[in-house]
């Protein structure tokens, strides 16, 4: 199928959607007035329905899938920071729990600690800004005055 034969099927695949709002659109003579509700609005409303929670479910899929739900609350005492697949079922995964990080290889029969991480071992560590301040301003500054060249 070429591609105006595609956009040909998706525009009339939109007009089946369309057809029960190409109602209100009517002039003069082709108005009708509806006393009630019918079979066909019912099944429209369901039909849009299931469409926009089927978009929801798919949006909040999505977004669990590229790790944008677990970046907005960091402040957890247990997670996943990095996970590596060695193979159709094996992965090595990075968990930090507390102050420790624990490197574990994960099969679907088993879960083993290969590695637990402390203080200056952490592979990922985190920066507090308060504490620390702002290295990229600190990093300008020195830049501008030379410092950074000695």
């Amino acid at each position: 199928m070429t591609k105006v034969g595609r956009v040909r099927a998706f525009i009339r695949a939109g007009m089946i959607f369309m057809f029960p709002i190409s109602n209100v659109w009517a002039t003069g003579a082709d108005k009708k007035t509806v006393t009630g509700v019918s079979y066909e609005h019912i099944l429209s409303w369901a039909m849009g329905l299931v469409i926009v929670l089927a978009l929801f479910f798919v949006c909040v899929w999505f977004m669990r899938k590229m790790g944008v739900v677990s970046a907005i609350n960091t402040k957890q005492q247990m997670r996943v920071l990095t996970g590596l697949s060695l193979g159709m079922r094996e992965k090595l995964v990075l968990v930090q729990v507390g102050e420790k990080q624990l490197v574990l290889g994960v099969t679907p029969g088993r879960i083993d600690n290969l590695l637990v991480l402390e203080g200056d071992d952490l592979l990922y560590k985190e920066i507090d800004n308060q504490q620390g301040g702002d290295n990229f301003s600190e990093k300008l500054k020195q830049l501008m005055t030379g410092a950074a060249n000695d």
